[in-house]
């Protein structure tokens, strides 16, 4: 299996829990015993998806297929990601209960907020990292103080002013660092979504506020494709596919997802999306040329020769030392780049990451 085919595979997995002609395919496959364990492990791994694999796999009872170290060693890595996953819950509900109690309502956001609207039926599933909370602008700094009160530190200089949350916030006794976020998108980008944008179709669910199932859609999307530059480099997150394929099940009815501003991205993502994890039920999005267009060169760079995976390098590079040529040059004149900068080349920790020390 090439990682072309690799990719389609782990997509379809995905989806056998809830799409009975691709767990029919799927065991097809299975049965012929030309999978790549290897392969799927390595991208599965890289995709995050790799809990979410097993369960989906586990769900259809078709471990037997697997060979059993491989099955161990998932099952494995699911539990503790489960444990984690039950801790992150816990500490965000706490933060949700200490917040309100000061007349401040957090909208979580992305991977915790999937945990604990119920998006996944083991919340082993999802791998997530940060917990990242909407406020409304006037409440951020409020409740980063409050968070701090409570036990929560971060170095004062980790972040500039206009980044779209404020410096990561630690607690020496809990699993989960907090991002607490005054955008959802990078800077150029935040005036076409943003919380004014989101406010009015705002849910509740068990006492704890989130996006709408159409805005979440949205923000999976924009996250890698505007967020992580994934538009321009033609870059995929099996986590986000998976992501929109559970909210598209959470949909009522057939459900119009679209955005005049930021439609570019919206579409290609949907349109990519909709491809590797396929069956979307609900989600009806604008399919134009231009999406077709992305979703085809996307799937020519998964054929990648020397030239392609060059011309990919060198987007990657160019995007990166763009963005920090940006931030040294503003650090001349802007106190909040200037301590940014500051706190990396004083920090022996940033060092020992870049050098793998």
């Amino acid at each position: 299996m090439n990682y072309k085919e690799t990719l389609f595979f782990v997509g379809k997995c995905l989806t056998i829990s809830h799409e009975k002609y691709n767990r029919d395919a799927i065991e097809d496959e299975l049965k012929s015993g030309n999978i790549d364990w290897d392969n799927v492990v390595k991208l599965s791994t890289a995709h995050y998806v790799f809990p979410a694999l097993y369960c989906n796999l586990k769900r259809a009872n078709f471990l037997h297929y697997l060979p059993d170290d491989l099955v161990a060693y998932m099952n494995h890595i699911t539990n503790l990601n489960r444990e984690r996953n039950e801790q992150i819950i816990k500490e965000a509900k706490e933060i949700n209960d200490l917040l309100l109690s000061n007349n401040i309502i957090p909208i979580f956001l992305k991977g915790t907020g999937n945990l604990l609207e119920g998006l996944y039926e083991d919340i082993a599933e999802r791998m997530t990292g940060d917990v990242d909370i909407l406020f409304e602008q006037k409440n951020c700094i409020n409740a980063f103080k409050i968070l701090q009160e409570n036990g929560y530190t971060n170095k004062v200089s980790e972040l500039f002013n206009d980044h779209r949350h404020l410096p990561t916030i630690t607690h020496p006794k809990k699993i989960a660092a907090i991002e607490v976020h005054k955008q959802m998108l990078r800077l150029e980008k935040s005036p076409y979504f943003n919380y004014d944008s989101v406010k009015k179709t705002l849910q509740i669910i068990n006492n704890i506020t989130f996006l709408s199932f159409s805005d979440q859609i949205k923000l999976t999307v924009y996250s890698k494709l505007i967020n992580d530059d994934a538009y321009l480099i033609k870059n995929l997150s099996l986590r986000a596919a998976y992501d929109v394929f559970l909210l598209d099940k959470k949909l009522e009815s057939k459900t119009i997802v679209i955005d005049t501003k930021l439609g570019k991205e919206l579409n290609a993502g949907l349109e990519l999306y909709s491809t590797i994890i396929p069956t979307l039920k609900n989600i009806q999005f604008n399919s134009s040329k231009a999406s077709k267009l992305y979703l085809k060169k996307f799937l020519k760079n998964l054929d990648k020769g020397i030239t392609k995976k060059a011309q990919t390098r060198f987007i990657k590079n160019y995007i990166f030392y763009k963005s920090r040529a940006s931030i040294i040059f503003k650090a001349f004149f802007k106190k909040s780049y200037f301590l940014f900068v500051l706190s990396k080349i004083t920090d022996y920790n940033w060092y020992k990451r870049k050098i793998k020390f």
